[in-house]
């Protein structure tokens, strides 16, 4: 007795030491790790900022653009013709001037007004038939241009509308990935449990086959039962034995694969820690496919397609379109070889210039093409009703298993309550010697059997609670609605952080 007591004490301490050097994780430490660190996740973020950064600089374009061009050094000899004269002439110049140019987009009529003045020196000179002329002058030239697209389609416009719809469409990508994180970590965190709970019971199942294996040794030696119930009950030892051993090595694996998913080092020593305990809800099927329709984002995706592939028509209508472009522009250009009088005496430069593009025949090129675009608008309608068929009956097949899980439990608990029972009998008959190893051994499966089933039940109640919380965006543990957009604004906080 003082040696058990001394090894039960040993083996206490040993797993002690063990647990503290393992890192402990729940659920929710899981689900927090994950979301730091899982690959998956990292991907849809990293499109996310991405759409976000070519939206911002979409929108930083649609501001006034300032430019300065500046040219120190110009210098030309060359040889000429003027034809207004019809003669050949040499012409030297030296040229350094500098250009600041204000361009600003008008998004609502896709036209752009710009304002440009250059500002300069030169000295040039020409030689026409042996005589040279000299020219040293400032030069200021100050230019205000419209340039406006007429009969079309704003470009500009529709370029952000674009850009919005894939900013919008890959933010709601990241919260259903949040969501569908969420299920995915239950799903390896509650393997690595079962894991767990299956190398307890496998080293329940080796104790009690350690003790039945002594009483059947001691019968043996006192000539009270065959020896060929040793042989079966080490027999049962063994399997017991290499039970154990598998569990250790599917935990391991477990773990491994839950490591790996939620972006932690494989090498950490962890084990994880719930509680099992499932309180079933009674669900009403209307409220939940109501908020499920009124919520999903997967929807808001489908509106979002079919708005952008409605964008997508408007470049192929615009093909061979009947188009006209107006460009207005004013200027002031003035001349001197003093800076301050270049404008004293400044010319006036206006310009007015309208053109249209006016097609004939494409043999049909743009109505096929519009056709196939409405072939693609039709698709993602249709996709959208179907969304919405799939959206009823996943909340429908939840609630349903759910309430077929709940009858699972009962029945899994009563099982276990049974088998218990049974076993503590049987291994009485063992002990008088009414019952051989083998018959005992199967009582003992049964026994591990249904200890695994009910804690197997009591896990699936639990993912299926979950599954139904995200395909109706409404928590029924807590009674209140799942908001999506928190995960926006979390990323929108840590971006602005940044």
């Amino acid at each position: 007795m003082k040696k058990q007591k001394f090894l039960l004490l040993l083996l206490l301490s040993l797993f002690v030491v063990q647990v503290k050097a393992q890192t402990v994780m729940t659920l929710e430490q899981s689900l927090e790790t994950a979301i730091r660190q899982s690959p998956s996740l990292q991907t849809t973020l990293f499109t996310l900022q991405r759409t976000t950064e070519t939206l911002n600089a979409q929108r930083a374009a649609l501001k006034s653009n300032f430019a300065l061009t500046l040219n120190p050094l110009d210098y030309s000899n060359s040889r000429r013709f003027d034809t207004r004269f019809s003669q050949w002439y040499t012409n030297e110049n030296l040229t350094t001037s500098g250009t600041f140019k204000i361009q600003q987009p008008i998004l609502y009529t896709d036209g752009t007004i710009s304002l440009t003045n250059q500002t300069g020196w030169q000295n040039s000179s020409s030689v026409v038939n042996g005589v040279t002329s000299n020219n040293k002058a400032y030069f200021n030239n100050l230019n205000l241009a419209l340039t406006q697209p007429l009969f079309t389609y704003n470009r500009t416009l529709t370029q952000i509308k674009t850009l919005e719809y894939n900013n919008e469409n890959a933010m709601l990508n990241y919260a259903i990935q949040r969501l569908s994180l969420e299920k995915n970590v239950s799903q390896f965190f509650y393997s690595v449990y079962t894991a767990q709970m299956s190398l307890t019971i496998k080293t329940e199942e080796l104790a009690n086959t350690e003790k039945s294996n002594e009483i059947i040794k001691n019968k043996v030696e006192a000539g009270l039962a065959a020896k060929e119930e040793l042989y079966q009950s080490e027999v049962n030892l063994a399997t017991a034995q290499s039970a154990v051993q598998q569990g250790r090595v599917s935990l391991e694996n477990a773990k491994d694969q839950f490591k790996q998913f939620i972006g932690m080092d494989i090498t950490t020593e962890m084990t994880v820690i719930t509680d099992i305990v499932v309180n079933p809800i009674e669900i009403d099927s209307k409220m939940a496919t109501d908020h499920g329709l009124a919520s999903r984002m997967e929807l808001r995706q489908r509106k979002i397609n079919i708005e952008t592939s409605q964008f997508d028509m408007l470049p192929i209508k615009a093909s061979n379109e009947f188009r006209g472009d107006l460009t207005l522009s004013v200027g002031l250009s003035g001349d001197n070889a003093e800076l301050s009088k270049v404008l004293d005496k400044p010319t006036n430069s206006p310009r007015v210039g309208i053109s249209f593009n006016v097609p004939l025949w494409d043999w049909g090129e743009r109505k096929a093409k519009i056709r196939a675009q409405e072939a693609v608008i039709n698709t993602q309608k249709l996709n959208y009703a179907s969304q919405e068929i799939q959206i009823r009956m996943d909340i429908r097949q939840s609630i349903r298993n759910l309430s077929n899980l709940k009858n699972q439990i009962g029945i899994a608990l009563q099982n276990q309550k049974n088998a218990q029972l049974t076993y503590d009998i049987n291994l009485e008959r063992y002990k008088n010697g009414d019952l051989t190893s083998m018959d005992l051994n199967l009582y003992q499966t049964q026994l591990s059997n249904s200890k695994m089933s009910y804690a197997q039940a009591l896990i699936n109640y639990k993912m299926e609670l979950l599954n139904l919380k995200i395909v109706s965006l409404y928590d029924f543990t807590t009674n209140e609605p799942v908001i999506p957009e928190k995960f926006i604004k979390e990323y929108q906080t840590s971006t602005l952080k940044k």
